[in-house]
């Protein structure tokens, strides 16, 4: 009882610095609101210009400061369109050790390129994925090497408004309502909630799936959706275990063998939360150790140490170490590894689905807008 006063006391303490921290950076969040709305502005009324091409340009982002599913979205609308169109992924490369124009290869260092264009990379490599935080040069380059390409992807760019894209994504976490966030460094809103009406389609990520219709329609009405644009329900779903390295090597290491009473899981994360993955994997295994990094953190050999040294401190017989496909790009750095360590450590993909036969119709809203504005549409029409 006196270790729960203890934890109680201890909770509302932090509780209180940290409203008292808000308190103090109201005046930031203030101010950088009207910024990033004076910035907006101008682009509204044409002050600053922004520009379209005559290749389809589709956008995926948000308005939340990460973890809102971006890179599942983006390989989702790939694997729709890959089988009938030529593919570019355009990507500011967040967080890589490089600057300007860089064409991703399958071997491509998560440090060059950063992480999730290497996760791409490796997951479709018939795919042109490539590194710019200038998209308009990126673009223009890709359209002066890439003459095939039939289509780009914008990849975390609803914030970059010197690109009109011919159709913008926007993503909002079912866990976190734009109305019940504050603008930054408050809360993690990079923009004003109003700014959702310049996407074409509104996407919440993230959704139980078993969302009852009337919550769905609470949420359409808070967002006060637009005649032109669409709202739709999108959820995780998590694969099967895949080897963070030798890849082609065939594993016989299941989630259900995680079940058994003497096994135990490390999860490493390096992303913004890692709740639902904790979750997900608590569902297979009560013993889980896990160690949290900042979100896209550039692992060191003595992070390897520190995870290391945990496993092996470990005396149950069946025990993995668990991460994300994201963090898994930057592991593979560390080709030295003991082999045993190697062997033992597993990621989980994951893709989305769409809920309430919605898949449908958001993949004919895809379709029908790159077939009718692909650069080659008229040979495509004859």
């Amino acid at each position: 009882m006196i270790e729960n006063n203890v934890d109680t006391a201890s909770e509302k303490k932090k509780i209180k610095k940290i409203h008292i921290l808000k308190i103090f950076l109201y005046p930031f969040s203030f101010t950088y609101g009207i910024i990033v709305s004076i910035r907006n502005l101008l682009f509204d009324f044409g002050l600053i210009p922004s520009r379209e091409f005559k290749i389809p340009v589709i956008s995926v982002g948000n308005i939340t400061m990460g973890g809102t599913g971006k890179t599942p979205h983006v390989e989702y609308l790939i694997s729709i369109l890959i089988k009938e169109f030529k593919i570019a992924v355009l990507s500011r490369g967040y967080k890589r050790k490089t600057r300007g124009f860089i064409v991703a290869d399958e071997n491509s260092d998560y440090s060059i390129i950063g992480d999730e264009p290497r996760q791409i990379k490796q997951k479709f490599p018939q795919v042109e994925v490539v590194v710019d935080a200038n998209r308009i040069e990126g673009i223009l380059k890709i359209k002066e090497y890439h003459k095939d390409i039939q289509v780009i992807l914008l990849d975390d760019a609803y914030q970059h408004r010197y690109v009109t894209p011919g159709i913008s994504i926007l993503l909002i976490d079912y866990n976190r309502p734009l109305g019940k966030d504050n603008l930054f460094p408050v809360g993690t809103l990079r923009e004003n909630p109003v700014e959702r009406k310049r996407a074409d389609i509104i996407i919440i990520t993230k959704t139980p799936e078993d969302i009852k219709p009337i919550d769905k329609r609470i949420i359409e009405k808070e967002l006060k959706i637009y005649s032109f644009q669409k709202l739709y329900f999108t959820t995780l779903k998590y694969g099967k275990l895949l080897p963070v390295f030798n890849r082609s090597v065939p594993i016989n290491t299941e989630m259900d063998q995680l079940k058994r009473e003497d096994s135990s899981v490390v999860l490493i994360t390096g992303i913004a939360d890692s709740t639902l993955l904790k979750k997900h994997i608590g569902i297979y295994c009560q013993d889980i150790v896990e160690i949290v990094f900042p979100d896209h953190y550039d692992y060191q050999a003595r992070d390897m140490q520190t995870i290391i040294k945990r496993f092996t401190a470990i005396e149950k017989k069946h025990k993995l170490i668990i991460t994300t496909e994201k963090d898994a790009m930057r592991f593979q750095h560390f080709k030295e590894l003991d082999e045993e360590i190697k062997l033992n450590m597993f990621f989980i993909p994951i893709t989305v689905e769409f809920l309430h036969h919605e898949l449908l119709n958001f993949n004919n809203q895809i379709w029908n807008y790159v077939r009718v504005n692909k650069p080659d549409r008229n040979l495509y029409k004859k």
